[in-house]
């Protein structure tokens, strides 16, 4: 099945029940937020990131840090959703750096510590285009450079004024407008930090702005993510504004690679809806079927009585102690389950079928 076929299923799916529609929100909430941070490095487990934003507990071991990060990333995806209903204004550079003065929240000093023992600190700003020059080591050992601070201003007014243009002239479809709006935004790279997390807001604002859903680029995929940007780049060259004005014929590998991503993200979400085999469950936009039934009757009798005990829960499967404990081990192992050191009472972050 191509892009357009699948894109056709999930509009034959519309309009999606309360019931449906909730279900994939909660979902998206997670999965968003949790990849889209744990890609840059943020701590906090699946589990963790689920009762956070759902909740609003906090549990577990992590660095305070990463707990108010992922609050900010909520906001701010809350921030785009709202923002992508008014379809008749255009995009701004005032939004994307509200968008990333949310995500930061405040400025915040960097310490580095120089070969020579020197310790060297910079200011990063929270909603203010970078001061000072941003660059990446590759996988490949090559340093790579983005946009100056000196261009930056005049680059990201191309970009936005690229943008609203095509968007009215119609000349790509949503997919491509976004994929191509997230290659030229990354070439820039305006903020000294937050660049990878505001992308990936933008592109699903604009996505959201078309009627078309969001999606979620997975931390496991992060290397075929980044690999498809260097082969974009490969192509376009090393001037980081050729980058930042790359035509969707020069940008077509990051391009290519973003449609395939978003055609198996929707896909998902339509498996997600019409699945209705009580041994199919959901784990981070993965399809997970237990060999045994046994493992998703211990999830649903975990989620009545999160309270209950091994010998109880033994005693309602059938099965001896010792096998109930494999199967918790697994699950706990797998992170679709965990238990709370405080009350003995078990979270289930794994989904069930409709």
């Amino acid at each position: 099945m191509n892009w357009e076929e699948t894109y056709e299923a999930w509009r034959a799916l519309q309009p999606l029940s309360e019931r449906d529609r909730d279900r994939l929100s909660r979902k998206f909430t997670v999965e968003f937020n949790y990849n889209s941070n744990h890609i840059e490095g943020n701590t906090l487990t699946y589990g963790q990131t689920e009762l956070l934003l759902l909740f609003g507990k906090v549990v577990g071991e992590a660095e305070m840090k990463d707990f108010e990060e992922m609050k900010a990333s909520n906001v701010g995806l809350l921030m785009m959703k709202e923002q992508s209903t008014l379809k008749n204004t255009p995009l701004t550079q005032t939004f994307i750096r509200q968008l990333h003065q949310t995500l930061l929240r405040e400025d915040y000093t960097v310490y580095r510590t120089l070969p020579d023992g020197t310790v060297t600190s910079y200011v990063i700003h929270a909603g203010c285009y970078k001061t000072r020059p941003n660059s990446v080591i590759t996988r490949y050992g090559d340093r790579f450079e983005y946009a100056a601070p000196e261009e930056t201003t005049a680059l990201m007014t191309d970009l936005v004024d690229w943008y609203n243009e095509a968007e009215a002239s119609g000349e790509y479809n949503p997919v491509e407008l976004a994929a191509l709006f997230h290659y030229r935004y990354i070439r820039i790279h305006p903020f000294e930090d937050g660049n990878g997390r505001i992308a990936r807001l933008l592109v699903n604002f604009i996505l959201a702005r078309h009627d078309y859903p969001m999606v979620v680029v997975r931390s496991r995929k992060k290397k075929d993510y980044l690999e498809a940007l260097h082969q974009a780049d490969l192509v376009v060259g090393p001037v980081p504004s050729d980058g930042s004005h790359a035509s969707l014929r020069e940008a077509r590998k990051f391009v290519n690679w973003f449609k395939k991503m978003v055609m198996e993200e929707v896909q998902n979400d339509i498996d997600f809806i019409q699945t209705r085999d009580p041994n199919v469950w959901w784990y981070d936009g993965q399809r997970i079927a237990f060999r045994s039934q046994n493992s998703g009757r211990i999830l649903n009798v975990l989620m009545t009585e999160p309270g209950i005990t091994i010998t109880a829960l033994a005693k309602t499967i059938g099965i001896n102690t010792s096998a109930i404990q494999k199967h918790l081990k697994s699950m706990t192992d797998k992170g679709f389950i965990a238990r709370r050191e405080k009350d003995g009472q078990w979270d289930v972050f794994i989904i069930p079928s409709a």
